[in-house]
């Protein structure tokens, strides 16, 4: 199987003129049979690497997926491109059940997404074997694997796949794993000889901003003010917090809902119906949320709390932005997350290895939160791609941090810690330095000390993060096992008792969000006409959902519709041109969008809006108004060539015009019986010539929009 006809399925059914990085080279390894272990962030574009070879292969591709709600998500996306798919789940009664087995055993779905419960039970093993089955798609392999970060049991019984099936190519897909997960989902699957690829995890699209969690509630509601009617995920530690952080939101105006493992599963299902439907935009809700969401239009994601490692914070970011337009990722940090996690860590079930594990890579999250470097370039070291520069998209290289010689106030903590015999947590600490005077300190007389009071200088915010740092280089270290206590290292003795020279970064005191999103820029007229465009569309859209009972942004994505507002097309031509557009959506919802189109720019050009895009809708005004040809093309200072180009595209657009007045019905046949030997879009000047100039180039204009017309 060659790559051209994976090629022409992309464009075909789901409107993609190219491949993203490595799902040329990922298809091409399922066309050769092979097993593939394939990492791509949230949002890279992993479902293409088995839908499209599912599409052109002979057989059905049976996709694994845990969420019922992540496969309904999956075979609605699909059908609306026009390719056959199904699910197989515990949502479907008897009859469902025996309608999608007939359609399979017949061979008419070529996806079926199922559990792994229903893939590996005894009565879905006969017709398993009865199915030609052309791939195996096992998504969110992290799954599979103790080491991984969501870990589920049921994953581990998937290795028959592979003794049942041997020449049947498997999938692995997940977002985050490192080596260690890796090296057990190949393990695990039992993978042949597996190629394994490795996506950039970078997406650029996405701003990483991180503040201290001091006043969240304030913050958040600042920020959101930023995005309008836009959707978002909040996350939050416990199933208390979402619900109080709702109730906060909606109280000052925000519509929002909660979701957490607590809510009844008939709740939780309309929570996550009217998100994805656009009804609620904002949703508080624990890491119980998101798996199944494939929802491309999230603007932003918050981090109420410390995520638990780096892998789901960037897995639960990616969730933002899947379109690839602007999107951010909000994270809030305190030391009480740390002390919440670790304490939850030691409660959990698992062996002392996988706790300690657990607990390291908490402290890599802490690390990054604190960091006075580039977000992207520690996240993405992390995952073991180099990234030197600056992204210039993250808080930090947007308000790079002041450095200063540290080393007098590393000694003022220093001292501090030592003087009070290594008895005191960060939080204590902190207040003994700003000359707090609350009762543990009186009791104790850390108030008779000599550095009590010696950090007034620095706010509580400000010395967390600069203790923090001095936690980093290794100045200092928590007792874990002694109550969180902070103790001196030997590196911290030499910069307290040998003058030893620290650098430290002071945090800059307004939030780089904030500092980015303060300065507006008027926009100039044709950015006005783009937005008002973009939601006009996206009324649209919403309108076209809501008639057919599915999600908008299946219809078409924010970004199509970006590109749409900036394009306008007006021809069935123009709108195959626009990303995202398919055969199958340009049938069913291109003149709606095309109409909507036509009548803004119109509305507007009467408004004496000197749009670009607007000229074919002026020029069918003008000839409306009974002029001529020659008397438009004056008056709008262009040839009668594009004049006559003009109104044939209106012509095809199903504008009553006699279009004899140009061309004889003849004439037409002869150049419409040429056409065959060319490519959309057809040349002119290619046509004029091949007929030896026995033609005008308006006779051959009128001719090419009667066959476009008579092709709907």
């Amino acid at each position: 199987m060659s790559l051209t006809k994976a090629r022409s399925a992309l464009k075909q059914y789901f409107g993609y003129d190219a491949f993203r990085p490595l799902q040329a080279e990922i298809i091409s390894a399922v066309y050769e049979g092979r097993d593939t272990l394939v990492l791509m962030p949230t949002g890279g574009g992993k479902s293409v690497c088995y839908q499209v070879p599912a599409i052109t292969l002979d057989g059905t591709a049976i996709v694994l997926s845990p969420l019922i709600a992540l496969m309904k998500d999956q075979v609605e996306g699909l059908s609306a491109n026009g390719v056959p798919a199904a699910f197989l789940n515990s949502s479907l009664d008897a009859e469902q059940t025996r309608n999608v087995e007939d359609a399979l055993l017949a061979g008419y779905i070529k996806l079926l997404y199922v559990s792994p419960e229903k893939l590996v039970s005894q009565n879905f093993q006969p017709l398993l074997k009865r199915l030609k089955i052309s791939l195996f798609a096992i998504d969110e392999a992290h799954c599979i694997s103790a080491w991984g970060h969501d870990f589920r049991p049921e994953y581990t019984q998937l290795r028959f796949l592979k003794d049942q099936f041997p020449k049947v190519p498997l999938l692995a897909l997940t977002a985050t794993a490192d080596k260690l997960t890796r090296k057990d989902i190949t393990t695990q699957l039992n993978l042949r000889n597996p190629q394994v690829f490795i996506s950039s995890f970078d997406r650029p699209n996405i701003s990483l901003q991180v503040r201290p969690g001091q006043r969240r509630l304030e913050q958040i509601i600042e920020f959101l003010k930023l995005y309008p009617r836009q959707s978002g995920i909040i996350y939050c530690l416990s199933r208390k917090s979402c619900e109080e952080l709702s109730d906060k939101l909606n109280a000052k105006g925000f519509k929002t809902g909660f979701y957490h493992a607590e809510v009844p599963a008939k709740q939780r299902s309309q929570v996550q119906e009217d998100f994805i439907n656009d009804k609620t935009p904002i949703i508080c809700a624990t890491i119980a949320f998101g798996m199944g969401i494939d929802k491309s239009n999230v603007r932003f994601v918050i981090h109420y709390n410390l995520p638990r490692n780096l892998e789901s914070y960037y897995q639960e970011i990616g969730r933002a932005g899947r379109d690839g337009l602007p999107s951010t990722a909000l994270l809030f940090f305190s030391y009480s997350d740390v002390q919440a996690y670790r304490e939850m860590f030691e409660k959990s079930e698992g062996s002392t290895e996988q706790k300690e594990l657990k607990i390291a890579k908490l402290e890599r999250v802490f690390q990054f939160a604190e960091a006075p470097v580039c977000r992207r370039q520690t996240v993405l070291n992390y995952f073991g791609e180099p990234y030197d520069g600056k992204c210039g998209n993250c808080d930090v290289c947007q308000n790079p941090p002041r450095r200063f010689d540290g080393t007098v106030t590393a000694q003022k903590a220093l001292s501090a810690i030592v003087r009070v015999q290594e008895k005191v947590g960060m939080q204590l600490l902190i207040d003994i330095l700003r000359g707090s005077r609350r009762q543990e300190i009186l009791e104790h007389q850390y108030d008779q000390i000599k550095t009590w009071g010696a950090g007034k200088e620095y706010s509580p915010d400000n010395w967390m993060f600069l203790i923090s740092q001095m936690l980093h280089q290794g100045l200092v270290e928590i007792a874990y096992d002694d109550f969180s206590r902070l103790r001196v290292t030997e590196a911290g003795k030499k910069v307290l008792f040998e003058n030893k020279k620290v650098t430290l970064a002071l945090p800059q005191v307004k939030a780089a969000a904030e500092e980015k999103h303060v300065k507006f820029v008027e926009k100039n007229k044709s950015q006005v006409f783009r937005d008002e465009l973009f939601e006009a569309l996206v009324t649209l859209r919403r309108s076209i959902a809501q008639q057919q009972g599915m999600p908008p942004y299946l219809i078409f994505s924010d970004a199509t519709l970006a590109e749409m507002s900036e394009k306008r097309p007006l021809t069935d031509a123009d709108m195959m041109r626009i990303s995202g557009v398919g055969e199958r959506k340009l049938h069913l919802y291109g003149d709606a969008f095309m109409h909507a189109i036509r009548s803004f720019v119109l509305e507007k050009s009467g408004e004496g809006a000197a749009m670009t895009g607007s000229s074919y809708l002026q020029t069918w005004e003008l000839f409306k108004q009974g002029n001529s040809v020659e008397a438009i093309a004056e008056k709008r200072s262009m040839s009668p060539v594009t004049v006559t180009g003009h109104l044939a595209i209106m012509y095809e657009r199903g504008e009553l015009l006699d279009i004899r007045k140009w061309v004889q019905p003849e004439q037409m046949d002869l150049i419409q019986g040429a056409l065959a030997l060319f490519s959309e879009p057809y040349q002119l000047k290619e046509i004029f010539e091949h007929f030896e100039h026995k033609f005008s180039y308006s006779q051959i204009q009128f001719s090419i929009a009667d066959f476009r017309k008579q092709r709907k």
